[in-house]
């Protein structure tokens, strides 16, 4: 159920200990628009099916306040939430 951002599954205690910004973040950009694009390592299966890899992984998108999310997307590797945050930088900044 837990899983570091290699992949490899640790436990509820060893995810304890990771979990500050500067582990987490995967990338974070503030947009000319003010939204902000934001992937992060949620070190929690967020697949809910035993099909498949892990979803640990998630890119965002929030208003300028930061409140509202905007889109969303959810990657099982640290390579895939790399690409993804770039991607989704690209169409939102597209956006305006």
């Amino acid at each position: 159920m837990y899983y570091d951002k290699d992949g490899s599954p640790i436990t509820a205690l060893e995810m304890d200990t990771k979990m500050d910004v500067t582990y987490k973040r995967v990338g974070y950009t503030k947009l000319k628009s003010g939204n902000i694009v934001s992937t992060v390592w949620l070190g929690i299966d967020h697949s809910f099916s035993c099909d498949g890899p892990p979803i640990i992984f998630e890119t965002m998108v929030f208003t300028t306040q930061g409140c509202d999310s905007l889109d969303c997307q959810r990657y099982s590797t640290l390579q895939e939430a790399e690409l993804g945050h770039d991607e989704m930088v690209k169409t939102w900044e597209r956006k305006g």
